[in-house]
């Protein structure tokens, strides 16, 4: 009993701040020791109890709030250090006003040197503001005194609570894995490895009023790696606190300029992160074959295939090795591209090509070509030594065209992502140029494996069908995926220009088709030179006509088909709303489940899970009696909001899922690329058959 009530006198009076008869907060200034001893340094908390929903703040508020002032009024000789924090909360509020802050209770300490005294008693007074919230904020202030005897010796006191506290606080070391910065166009990314057995990551910058530093999004830690992507005023550099959450949170204090290798990177085998990212990208390149975006190319590759098969092993060989030269030649040419606009300060993106109209409308002419080549519309037939280089070069043959083939498929599995392919690229895109390109051809490497085997194996083509007359008619035949490719190229073009877009576009490729048959009817050997003439001149004609006026000017002149396309609320039999950040916050503070699924038109895996896993009754029945409101981030222009999103997850493509349980704004479940139906229902916590939660 007199224990209880010594230490009782160890703990300042509180002071409490109420409102309408209610304690908002309980201020008392403790000590973790019972008693001074002269030359040892003892540590005195401001203890703040908060009533239940409100909070006080961190030293940096975030986007509103007023950090807690703890300050100190110490007899003569005395010295107090600076104001240890502990780490605090991410609160999302509406509007998506996020702040750093405590709920419950916190504990902010300073250390004080005793000097030498023949004081028997020293009192210590302290003064504190802070500003508490819930639904709205109210100052408080405390004006609190703590006196403590002098003695030789000294018990610890408060234990429990200073433990509590200090084990919270940010370490000053390097923390026990690697961590790597890089710049960005819109701030820094910051790349965690080898923090095994750690489940999420956060960062809580420090007030910079110069650069002021934005929302970053938590993180889940996969196989001890994660990436938080920092926005910042003019990418200057930041400085901060990085939390982990490994079954209890620690957190360590970092700056953009540290780069730390944990000890396991000094090793042969240390990088292992580094090396699992490769061998994600390789397999996701190898699965990149089977994605619907690549298909209708592979096709002709396969069909090469067939007709090589009773040519000698070191053509086959040869045509192998100019497919996988074309896959490389893409995959590298990509990867240049990349690193040339990260250095020009640039957001880089998966398939950020395809969302420019104009690619997609070049693209469109040269599958349309490719197509009428296979229809027998034209063949190239020159003369000489120039017919045999030219013929080498067609898509039926030659070393070029398989190196040509191995190009337009690589390109064409662009706007696919497959498993494994975003996590591997959304490391990459924060690397060096080095990585850049080692993932590049990783990816490369993956995509080409099969072709390459088949053709230094040509003794497994036994098992396809031996050349013959029907062969023609099956080149034919691949000139229907191809023609397929390109309505969906029509499609996307609409849905980014519009249906006059649409119009120009199918009316240049018309006279491409009208120049391809003057030239395959007329410009023939035996062909007299009259009708080469007049066939020379209708394909300058319609050449002039069809990229001149219809494309260089037409198509040219439609803008973003913004208003003219449909609503997202109106595709499907789900009624999607259109994201914002703005609006997604807003849901999730009202304590809304959101499935957010980030999507594109010209992204076919996105097309297929949406009718084959999302928009089916089952998922439309279980969001309905849910209440989970579906979100659609339609990237099919460029749009930086949802690249920034994106980015938050460490992703560069889509598709790409969240779904945000109630009550879980910074946790939510990321779903993988490839869905099912059963996949969706799980992840949303509806059973398979019952669709019970």
């Amino acid at each position: 009993m007199r224990a209880l009530l010594f230490l009782a006198l160890l703990v300042s009076p509180l002071a409490a701040q109420t409102y309408q008869g209610k304690k908002l907060v309980e201020a008392s200034l403790v000590a973790d020791t019972t008693a001074i001893v002269p030359g040892r340094p003892f540590r005195l908390g401001l203890h703040l109890r908060m009533a239940p929903g409100w909070h006080t703040y961190w030293e940096n508020p975030g986007d509103s709030g007023l950090a807690t002032t703890f300050d100190l009024e110490l007899p003569a000789g005395f010295e107090a250090g600076p104001v240890s924090w502990p780490l605090p909360q991410r609160l999302v509020e509406p509007g998506d006003i996020q702040v750093y802050a405590y709920r419950d209770e916190v504990l902010l300490v300073r250390t004080v040197t005793a000097p030498v005294t023949e004081a028997r008693e020293v009192e210590f007074r302290a003064k504190s503001t802070w500003l508490v919230c819930e639904a709205i904020c109210i100052p408080g202030k405390a004006e609190l005194n703590l006196a403590l005897p002098v003695a030789p010796d000294a018990e610890p006191a408060n234990a429990e609570l200073f433990t509590k506290f200090t084990a919270l606080v940010p370490s000053g070391q390097a923390p026990p894995f690697a961590l790597e910065w890089s710049r960005t166009s819109t701030g820094w990314n910051l790349s965690i490895r080898d923090a095994e057995g750690a489940k999420r990551a956060d960062f809580y910058p420090f007030a910079d009023n110069e650069h002021p530093v934005g929302h970053t999004a938590p993180s889940q830690i996969s196989d001890g790696s994660a990436t938080l992507a920092i926005p910042v005023a003019d990418s200057a550099p930041v400085r901060g606190v990085l939390a982990v959450d490994n079954g209890e949170r620690r957190g360590w204090v970092v700056e953009s300029k540290t780069t730390i290798s944990s000890p396991a990177t000094q090793t042969p085998g240390g990088t292992t992160g580094f090396w699992t990212y490769l061998l994600f990208g390789a397999l996701g390149g190898f699965i990149l074959n089977l994605m619907p975006c690549v298909l209708p190319v592979i096709s002709l590759k396969v069909f090469g295939f067939m007709r090589q098969a009773g040519d000698s092993r070191s053509a086959i060989l040869k045509h192998g090795l100019a497919f996988v030269g074309g896959i490389f030649f893409w995959f590298l040419g990509l990867a240049a591209v990349v690193i040339a606009l990260k250095s020009a300060g640039s957001e880089v993106t998966w398939a950020f090509q395809f969302q420019s109209p104009w690619f997609n409308f070049v693209i469109g002419a040269i599958v349309f070509l490719f197509a009428l080549n296979l229809f027998g519309v034209f063949e190239i037939v020159l003369p000489g030594r120039a017919a045999q280089g030219i013929a080498e070069a067609g898509s039926h043959g030659g070393l070029a065209g398989s190196f040509t083939q191995g190009i337009l498929a690589t390109l064409l599995a662009t706007p696919c992502t497959a498993p494994f392919l975003g996590t591997a690229l959304g490391f990459a895109f924060a690397q060096t140029p080095a990585v850049i390109f080692a993932m590049f051809g990783a990816i490369a490497g993956g995509m080409a494996f099969p072709y390459l085997l088949l053709a230094a194996k040509p003794g497994w083509m036994k098992f396809l069908p031996k050349p013959g007359a029907w062969m023609e008619r099956l080149k034919q035949f691949m000139g229907f995926p191809l023609a397929a490719t390109l309505l969906w190229l029509l499609y996307v073009i609409g849905q980014q220009r519009g249906t006059e877009a649409v119009i120009w576009a199918s009316a240049s490729y018309l006279c491409l088709a009208l120049a391809a048959w003057l030239y395959g009817a007329f410009l023939g050997p035996l062909s007299s030179t009259r009708a080469k003439t007049f066939a020379a001149l209708g394909i300058a004609l319609s050449l002039f006509v069809g990229l001149g006026y219809f494309a260089g000017n037409l198509f040219a002149r439609t803008t973003i088909a913004a208003a003219e396309k449909s609503s997202p609320a109106q595709a499907g039999g789900i009624s999607w709303i259109p994201y914002s950040e703005a609006k997604l916050q807003r849901l999730l503070a009202e304590g809304k489940p959101v499935f957010l699924d980030f999507t594109a038109d010209w992204c076919i895996t996105c097309k297929f899970n949406m009718r084959t896993a999302i928009d089916t009754a089952a998922v439309r029945e279980g969001f309905a009696r849910q209440g989970i409101v579906p979100m659609l981030a339609d990237w099919t222009n460029s749009n930086p909001e949802i690249t920034r999103k994106l980015a938050r997850f460490g992703r560069v493509g889509v598709p790409f899922y969240l779904f945000y349980p109630a009550g879980r704004a910074n946790d939510p479940v990321i779903l993988p690329e490839i869905l099912t139906e059963q996949i969706v229902l799980r992840s949303v916590g509806i059973t398979d058959n019952t669709h019970r939660p």
